[in-house]
This record gives structure tokens, sequence and C-alpha cells, in this order.
């Protein structure tokens, strides 16, 4: 996996976020909008997806959309992602867009590196996702969600679940004591990406620093 820096190397603040092309094209001024929102000086860490709906699946799952299967291959990802927190000295949160969100989310529940999840249109409508929330306990106390309100009336019988599923998973964190804020956004799924994962990175560190 290819990575990009952005920020400060020096920074004790390190986000990790996974990104596909797409992300990549607004990845500069998501960064700009981060540091101007909490003027912090961070550091950015995107991570280029090679296979976007194989490696950020917790499991195996049936295309919702497409022809593309979910491989479930998000434990060998994040085992790669892990190796770039390695440094004691540093506080690491992760965070991302769509299916990157849930991963982010999912990825609090395996492992205590990260303090907070910035989990921006997450793909809260992933197969059982909502069953592994409840039967599991998540490692960190800060988690953003947000959804565009357009998102839940798609035409896409499984993927406009995703309103009923955020904000279940909003109220079962809160339950477990997990300061969580969830935020609705003008539009669909696919409009301002970049500042939407700003936003959620943002609230993230003024809650946690």
């Amino acid at each position: 996996m290819k990575t990009y820096e952005f920020g400060n190397a020096g920074s004790n603040i390190v986000l990790i976020q996974p990104v596909d092309d797409h992300d990549l094209e607004g990845i500069e001024n998501e960064f700009e909008a981060i540091s101007s929102s909490c003027g912090m000086s961070v550091r950015l860490t995107a991570v280029r997806i090679n296979n976007w709906n194989n490696d950020l699946s917790p499991w195996e799952a049936p295309a919702v959309f497409g022809k593309d299967n979910f491989g479930g291959d998000a434990s060998k990802t994040l085992s790669e992602l892990v190796k770039l927190c390695d440094d004691k000295d540093k506080r690491y949160f992760i965070g991302g867009y769509s299916l990157a969100g849930l991963f982010a989310l999912w990825a609090a529940y395996q492992t205590d590196i990260f303090e907070g999840v910035a989990a921006a249109s997450p793909s809260m409508w992933f197969p059982v996702f909502d069953d592994y929330m409840k039967k599991n306990d998540i490692k960190t106390d800060t988690v953003y969600l947000s959804l565009g309100d357009k998102e839940e009336k798609a035409r896409n019988p499984v993927m406009a679940t995703v309103g009923n599923r955020i904000r279940e998973a909003q109220s079962l964190l809160k339950e477990r004591g997990v300061n969580c804020i969830l935020e609705w956004n003008k539009g669909n799924h696919f409009k301002d990406a970049d500042i939407r994962t700003a936003k959620a990175f943002a609230w993230v560190l003024n809650t946690k620093i």
C-alpha cells in the first residue's frame, strides 16, 4: 500500500486514513480544512487501498451494487496500518469516508491504538455490522459519525437502511459510554467527501486534544 504524507512530520498527532483515487483528488483540500478547523499541528497519512471492496470489508459479503463482492480482508489491511503506528510518543486517530469510514469504526473494535474514530458517511448498511456492534465492545471512547440527508433515500434497498443503522449505532455507542456525535450533512453520498471527512477528523481532535 502506498502512503501519502501531509503536514508536520514531527507532530505527535497522526491521522490514518484509507483512501482511493477519488479521495486523493481532494486530500490536500481536506488536510487544509482539518488544519484550519482544529488549529493544531497534525500529520495526515493517507493510505492508498488497492482493492476497496476486498481490503476494507471486515468479512465476506455479496455485492450490494455492481458485481464486486466484499472480500473480507480488512484484518490484513489493519495489520499493515498498525505498522504505521509504532511510535509510542505519538497519538493516533483513524478515519475515512464511505467503506473506509466503516473500516475505521471496525478497526477500533480490534485495537486500542486509535484514540478516536472519524467515520464520515460510513457504509453502516454493511451486512450484519449492526449485530457485530451489539456483540462486541469498542476500544476507543470518541467516535464521530455523519451521513448525507439523502443517503437513506437510495433506491437500493440495502443501502437505504443506512439511516436507521447509523442512528442505532450512535445510540448503542452512547449507551456504552462512548462520546459519539451523529452529524447530518446536506446531499447524497457523493457530495463534499473531502469536507465531510475534514469535519469528522476536526471534531475528534477538538474533542480529544
